[in-house]
């Protein structure tokens, strides 16, 4: 287990795609790479910028909001990953009313525009879109487009 052989894998691991330095370190340490051989090569290309949190802090959100996923849940997601908490409120910006609309559209494509009917009608439709990880007022902005039910 030479520092060559590390090397070579964490750069292997970054062919295929984009890692926070968290993930490199977790997927050297099952392969039974040692924490103190992996720390200065890990550090070393993060200082080269091979390994960038910001970077892949980025193209995760994308990916995931056109996926369908909501602010909060890309959020969680970025915290598992190890990105530091100043990254994710800078690449989420929360108040951003894009979100808002990406529920909307949510929305239109999995109830096909169809309104609820009733209150339960209603609380399925919140929860899909809670369950993507859109907050509150982007889930009702989204809804109440529509006409929601006078007993909602």
């Amino acid at each position: 287990m030479t520092q060559d052989a590390i090397r070579q894998k964490a750069l292997d691991l970054l062919t295929r795609r984009d890692h926070t330095d968290q993930e490199i370190m977790q997927k050297l340490m099952l392969r039974g790479y040692s924490k103190e051989a992996m720390q200065p090569i890990v550090q070393a290309l993060v200082e080269t910028g091979l390994i960038d949190n910001q970077r892949f802090a980025e193209n995760y959100r994308h990916w995931r909001a056109q996926k369908g996923y909501g602010p909060l849940r890309i959020h969680q997601e970025l915290q598992s990953r190890g990105v530091s908490p100043e990254i994710i409120a800078e690449v989420i910006n929360m108040a951003d009313n894009a979100w808002s609309v990406d529920a909307r559209n949510l929305w239109i494509k999995h109830f096909k525009s169809c309104s609820p009917r009733d209150f339960k009608e209603c609380a399925k439709q919140m929860r899909f879109l809670q369950y993507r990880g859109y907050t509150r007022e982007q889930i009702e902005a989204a809804i109440n487009q529509t006409v929601i039910p006078e007993n909602y």
